[in-house]
């Protein structure tokens, strides 16, 4: 790989980290003040629409994104077919939603959720139209547009819904807070990206790429519909309040693998797909991504898993410590998610949309089984159930690249092992120091501290691979 396109990669990079750090960043801020502010019941309220929601927003992009991005020479009459085509479906999409609202707030015995949703739901119609935007952006590697974009959104939303709190509009401020973030992101982009949607539209275009997106639509919508049925669950059999800690010890883990993984996501697959007919390169990068986003990831995870429970009584207050146990379950979910990204990823790339929808399939069906098998017996039996099911999608996500790649998972464990056991060490070493029942500040400013100086300088010391090798990208930067 040539030096202008390492600086191109890692230039993108570098403005798709920024732009998700920040994002979260404020997003995260946001939600605790709304915390504070909201009864867990509220959350748990918004969090049985976006269930619905969610759904819908799979067929936003319907694959097509996807194809777009994997696609060697799409062209404007590519874009503008897709474009036109997902706005109608999106329309449609929003009618749906619209006449199902009653049904859904019957379902959940609650009828004064019946204008949120049809309000909450608007933000399909216009992620339809900021999508191409989107793919456009991904598949020229322009993420500097995202950076001004989703920090325009965010930092305006926060502002609306905090206000909006405080005035006293409950559960009316959330539902603001994600609407005009999805609106104002959008005109951004749309200000920012110099495409537009020409006058012509191809039916033979459109099913080319729907050969390759329909399946990668189908694993989008088994994922989601997956992701989210727990949340239906445990909001049908349990109760809102449940749901609310379930989802808040998702969120904190999350803000950081997101910021993480979804950064070298979005730069790898255009990255991969242009090297396509190479294994080897390919082979490198999934390497690559896997060992360093691990090493990034990993002390995070083990570090928060640890300091759970002053995180929480410092951030969001002692009526939030029930989502503690959920935290450290997600902590350890989300350390390995860069196997399941790179690996993916990798498949992706290469064209290989039909064995993405197998995998999918394939760990749907493992993960529905548990599922089923332990939403009986309570809301933290079904969060241990992901993890288990997490370890065993693992395995399915890098079997066929034992053969695509010649990359195994026991190679890719063995590539992540010292990072991961690096992290685990250090997590035991900030653990003591809740010992001596400081306050949560105090407790929290010496675990932080102190787990960087391990982490950091074991590694140096270790001279483990993927320390040195983020040593010499930062040196790279900084020259």
């Amino acid at each position: 790989m040539t030096e202008k396109r390492t600086n191109q990669i890692l230039s993108n990079f570098i403005w798709r980290f920024a732009e998700r750090c920040g994002a979260q960043l404020v997003t995260f801020i946001v939600s605790i003040v709304l915390a504070r502010i909201l009864a867990p019941e509220d959350y748990g309220q918004i969090a049985l629409i976006t269930v619905f929601t969610t759904i819908m927003q799979v067929f936003v992009d319907s694959g097509l994104g996807t194809a777009l991005i994997q696609k060697k020479d799409a062209d404007d009459l590519d874009f503008s077919s897709v474009f036109y085509f997902n706005f109608v479906v999106c329309l449609i999409l929003y009618v749906v939603m619209f006449v199902a609202a009653p049904f859904i707030a019957g379902f959940y015995n609650n009828s004064s959720l019946t204008p949120i949703i049809r309000v909450i739901s608007l933000t399909i119609v216009i992620s339809g139209v900021k999508g191409i935007q989107q793919s456009y952006v991904s598949r020229y590697m322009l993420f500097k547009r995202f950076f001004y974009a989703t920090l325009g959104g965010t930092i305006f939303s926060a502002f609306l819904g905090i206000g909006l709190a405080y005035a006293g509009f409950g559960l009316w401020a959330i539902v603001a807070q994600q609407l005009s973030n999805t609106t104002i992101d959008t005109l951004i982009l749309w200000l920012t990206v110099k495409w537009r949607p020409k006058k012509m539209f191809s039916w033979e275009r459109l099913r080319g790429l729907l050969s390759f997106g329909w399946k990668m639509l189908a694993s989008s919508l088994l994922d989601t519909i997956y992701t989210n049925i727990r949340s239906l669950i445990i909001g049908k059999m349990y109760s809102s309040a449940d749901l609310a800690y379930y989802n808040q010890g998702e969120k904190f883990p999350n803000v950081i693998a997101s910021n993480i993984n979804t950064s070298i996501d979005s730069v790898l697959l255009p990255t991969m797909a242009s090297v396509q007919d190479n294994p080897e390169q390919v082979k490198s990068m999934t390497r690559r991504a896997i060992k360093t986003s691990t090493y990034i990831l990993a002390p995070f995870m083990m570090g928060m898993a640890f300091c759970a429970t002053p995180i929480v009584r410092l951030v969001l207050t002692d009526k939030w410590l029930f989502c503690v146990p959920f935290m450290r379950i997600f902590c350890i979910t989300y350390m390995f998610y860069p196997i399941h990204t790179a690996n993916l990823n990798a498949i992706k790339a290469m064209g290989r949309s039909d064995l993405f929808l197998k995998l999918e399939i394939a760990k749907k069906a493992v993960g529905m089984i548990l599922l089923l098998s332990t939403m009986w017996f309570g809301v933290m039996a079904m969060a241990y159930s992901l993890l288990v099911s997490s370890v065993l999608s693992q395995i399915i996500n890098s079997w066929p690249n034992k053969k695509l790649l010649n990359y195994g998972y026991l190679e890719q464990l063995k590539d992540i092992f010292p990072g991961i056991a690096l992290a685990v060490v250090m997590g035991f070493c900030v653990n003591m120091v809740g010992l001596f029942h400081l306050s949560n500040v105090v407790t929290l400013l010496i675990q932080i501290s102190l787990g960087a100086v391990i982490y950091v300088s074991a590694s140096s010391v270790l001279h483990l691979e993927s320390y040195e090798y983020l040593i010499g990208m930062i040196r790279s930067v900084l020259k």
